[in-house]
């Protein structure tokens, strides 16, 4: 894992060891990404590549970037781990001596691009990436991004220049940088806790989507131009192309498949010439990537895990037993208010752009923690988004189905009975009520999710109702002063025919929050700390297959995940894994309520937010009254208000406001 970052003026302003200079402060700035070797290079066009090493595979200077291919046409930039690099070499090898440098992939990479070129190649990768090549044959510049966004890319201008980096603050530290907020940015984000690609934070910035690719000339640059990102990629195809071509036999030969699918997956990312592990949240998907490693390593694995007081929230007690039956080196941190307080602080400068899913700091403290230990860590992500394992893939269609053939009038008295009662309140119930019901209907924070019920029963689509679901307010105009409604429901989640509904919002999860939040977040705490995520469940091959199979081997008596369990069952026994899901989460309702209150009003007073002229005070101020009285859970929303707030005070400097 590494860092790149470069830049494209219109005009030459500079000498080349001037220009290398701002190169080399750019890569500085994202030094936590590499911090084992750093280079630059200018072409004679201007262009500057800058690369920081996170040395994984080859350890040796052979590995050093940016790295030229052999006959000397291209040259790279490259942030990420392909898996097959091995079976690439062995076929560019098969009809022609290659007199190879290293063992890199990075190089493996180049003379690919070389051969076949660089669409052709991205076809044939698997693994995570962002890179930037320089064809100098066609005098252009090449981005590109792995197919699910594991690995992030920023691209834009600062005045006349082209500029793109792994990270924001790359960009930052060129001299002629200037941000200009976008708003409907920012109204995104206080809906749904992150900046959904391709917008950034800023106008004149851009995320390059998963799965695609642009290609930049010395003319476009020139003109200041913004060309389309090509599509080498589509979730959306792949899943259309699964659903066209189902799997069959028995129940036995697909979990028999998908076992060997996942172990392949898993194997083919335990490669490292440096020490390995993987996060145990003791949920489905981390104990089954633990429990395929542990199946391919003549060694105990080494594990990972958080642990909370909140009993609610801690599920280290689960990832203990699982570690102890699956025999690995298992670690464990019990983590207090005050040291997920001291995280906050750092939560504006790790993720560059405002984000404000409150895992974070547990995602961001568990890597810390494993960084002491090993250099890569495998992860369970994804294995919600193609199984069908988040709630809503299950109670969602239920909903949708019960409420749109009701009158209106009918859905809204039942919304005003939900809304009746404080969060609280429905806890204490539900919290008496779950004494006497099975393990499986137990249900964490039952308050919060009757009043989300209670916000969607007016849904008039299942677009309006997913984009309600995952929204902390379906009115972020309301807390703005520039009244930005942001990015419309149909460009964010758009239809797909021939899916379920729960197929569409495995998809919509696919494409939209998984990346711009699950792997953001995985990726910006754990480069944090110099710790490279690998996530098994995201490989090419899983991700067609598990769209080939039948929607009753995941979703099963209202139940998701199905066939990961019946999975995982041959593995650990049942009654250690069976128990409903947690995560890494944090009480942030009761912390915001306590521990961290002063900071709450201390960040959000009167003067502050009228200094920042981005949000509307007298809204903020209601909001936050309103939740410290216990009249509503505004946890999400608020804490999206915070970060924003936190990310304004922090980046002042680089911000037009």
């Amino acid at each position: 894992m590494c860092g790149l970052t470069g830049y494209w003026p219109a005009i030459q302003k500079h000498p080349d060891d001037a220009a290398l200079a701002i190169a080399d402060a750019m890569a500085n700035a994202i030094r936590h990404r590499g911090p084992d070797d750093q280079g630059s290079w200018i072409s004679p066009a201007g262009l500057c590549l800058a690369h920081r090493r996170l040395a994984i595979m080859d350890l040796s200077a052979a590995g050093h970037q940016p790295m030229c291919s052999h006959e000397g046409r291209y040259t790279i930039v490259y942030n990420g781990e392909i898996y097959n690099y091995q079976q690439l070499r062995d076929e560019l090898a098969g009809d022609q001596r290659i007199d190879w440098r290293g063992h890199s992939d990075t190089e493996v990479l180049l003379q690919a691009i070389a051969r076949w070129g660089v669409v052709p190649t991205l076809s044939r990768l698997n693994g995570m990436f962002a890179l930037a090549i320089w064809d100098a044959g066609e005098q252009a510049l090449y981005l590109a991004r792995d197919r699910f966004g594991e690995k992030p890319l920023y691209y834009g201008y600062a005045g006349d220049t082209f500029v793109f980096g792994s990270e924001l603050k790359a960009l930052y530290a060129h001299p002629d940088w200037q941000g200009e907020l976008d708003d409907d940015a920012v109204s995104d984000f206080l809906r749904l806790c992150y900046i959904p690609a391709p917008r950034s934070i800023f106008r004149n910035v851009r995320k390059l989507m998963p799965g695609s690719l642009l290609r930049l000339s010395r003319a476009e640059v020139t003109a200041g131009s913004w060309p389309a990102p090509a599509c080498y990629w589509s979730a959306a195809a792949v899943a259309q192309a699964g659903l066209a071509t189902p799997a069959r036999g028995s129940e036995a030969d697909l979990i028999n498949e998908t076992e060997r699918q996942l172990q392949a997956a898993v194997g083919a990312r335990m490669m490292a010439d440096v020490p390995l592990g993987a996060f145990l949240s003791g949920g489905i998907d981390s104990s089954l990537v633990v429990a395929m490693m542990r199946s391919q390593s003549a060694r105990p694995i080494q594990t990972f895990s958080i642990g909370f007081y909140d009993h609610q929230y801690n599920e280290a007690p689960s990832a203990a037993a699982i570690a102890r039956h699956l025999g690995t080196e298992h670690t464990e941190l019990y983590v207090n208010d005050r040291e997920a307080l001291d995280v906050v602080p750092l939560l504006p400068a790790m993720y560059d752009e405002p984000f404000a899913d409150s895992s974070q700091i547990p995602t961001y403290l568990v890597s810390k923690m494993a960084r002491r230990h090993v250099t890569v860590a495998l992860s369970g992500d994804g294995g919600d988004e193609l199984f069908g394992g988040y709630n809503r893939h299950t109670w969602a269609p239920r909903v949708w189905d019960m409420t749109h053939r009701c009158p209106h009038a009918l859905r809204e008295k039942v919304a005003k009975l939900l809304r009746s009662r404080t969060s609280a309140q429905i806890d204490t119930v539900f919290a008496g009520a779950q004494r006497f019901l099975p393990q499986r209907w137990h249900i964490r924070i039952p308050g919060d999710k009757l009043h989300k019920l209670a916000g969607i029963m007016g849904a008039a689509d299942p677009q309006t109702l997913y984009a309600d679901l995952v929204s902390a307010t379906r009115q972020p105009a309301h807390y703005l002063q520039s009244g930005a409604t942001g990015t419309p429901n149909s460009t964010l989640f758009p239809p797909q025919a021939g899916m379920s509904m729960a197929q569409w919002i495995m998809l919509c999860d696919t494409q939209n929050y998984m990346p711009n939040d699950i792997l953001a977040k995985v990726d910006r705490a754990s480069m944090a700390v110099s710790l490279e995520a690998r996530v098994p469940f995201l490989d090419a091959n899983l991700y067609a297959w598990a769209w080939r199979l039948p929607m009753e081997t995941k979703i099963r008596n209202g139940d998701g995940k199905w066939i990961l369990k019946q999975l995982l069952h041959r593995h650990v026994p049942r009654e250690i894994v069976d128990r409903p899901k947690a995560g890494f989460g944090i009480p942030i309702d009761q912390l915001l309520r306590g521990p961290l209150r002063s900071w709450v009003e201390e960040s959000l007073t009167m003067a502050r937010l009228t200094k920042h002229g981005v949000l509307r005070p007298c809204a903020v101020q209601d909001l936050v009254a309103e939740h410290m009285r216990g009249h509503a859970n505004n946890a999400f929303l608020l804490w999206n208000v915070l970060m924003l707030t936190s990310w304004i005070e922090h980046f002042k400097e680089m911000i037009i406001l």
